[in-house]
């Protein structure tokens, strides 16, 4: 699983077209109709909170598991910038944690764990899967909630498999490289980055260094009936999916999916190791 690094820097100028407060709300929705109106809620693969926050702000009490230091380093300096505490004063309220989501560790249980920004198609594996979903309930409340998104296999394959996607921005500019393989299901991201390297005051006049960084991710694309059937063993109760930001069902031109899993009061239930 790679880490982001060079592209955690950019990560949010690039992704500002994502409507975060609408999936939030979304989110949010879900949550309180499943009975999750308060407490502790865990998010894997929070990159750099944006999900995290506006959750926060609903009343939840929030920790943020993410594989890049990077993309943590951020989210705790823009919740710092919006936060009511003193210039230079340390305060923060979300407790972000630096862990690999597939050997995930939580001091105890939580009322709901999510998952969005198809963070779970990073796991390329149906091994891999399954450890994260037995971790995931080993660490919920009796009857806690698991919700998360994934990308399907009609987005990988006919939208933006072996496409390419450029944007120019004034201090940066994307080179985002696709590459669907359908008998893995794998789809690669080859994505180079130029980002503006800044000068010192009195080198104003000089002209613009941009520094070139490169990096590669896979995630991979699961048949819906595989995902329900690896939350079942990993002892969840499977309770719906949606087209994503919906209520409708899932289609064969669907390209986001909501998963909705539930902890079955399992007797006996250990913490996983």
């Amino acid at each position: 699983m790679e880490a982001y690094t060079g592209f955690a820097a950019v990560y949010d100028t690039f992704m500002d077209n994502v409507p975060y407060q609408e999936w939030a709300e979304y989110l949010i929705g879900l949550l309180r109709e499943y009975g999750v109106e308060s407490g502790l809620v865990c998010e894997l693969g929070c990159g750099t909170g944006n999900i995290t926050r506006r959750l926060r702000d609903a009343g939840y009490n929030m920790i943020g598991i993410d594989l890049s230091e990077d993309m943590l380093e951020i989210a705790r300096r823009q919740e710092q910038e919006e936060s009511w505490c003193e210039p230079e004063k340390e305060c923060s309220d979300i407790l972000y944690l630096n862990q690999d989501m597939r050997e995930f560790e939580l001091y105890g249980t939580v009322a709901a764990v999510v998952s969005l920004c198809d963070s779970i198609n990073y796991l390329t594996s149906k091994e891999e899967l399954l450890q994260v979903f037995r971790l995931v309930n080993n660490y919920l409340d009796p009857g806690g909630i698991f919700i998360f998104d994934m990308n399907t296999v009609h987005k990988y394959r006919d939208v933006v498999g072996d496409t390419t996607i450029a944007e120019n921005r004034e201090d940066c500019s994307l080179i985002w490289e696709n590459a669907y393989d359908e008998k893995t299901g794998i789809n690669q991201y080859d994505i180079t980055i130029f980002n503006r390297v800044e000068f010192a005051e009195d080198e104003d006049e000089l002209p613009p260094l941009f520094e070139r960084i490169t990096e590669t991710h896979l995630q991979r694309a699961y048949p819906e009936e595989e995902i329900a059937e690896l939350l079942e063993q990993a002892g969840m109760e499977f309770i719906t999916m949606y087209k994503a930001c919906t209520k409708e069902p899932v289609t064969a031109k669907t390209e986001r999916i909501y998963f909705i899993a539930r902890e079955k009061h399992q007797k006996g239930k250990l913490y996983v190791k």
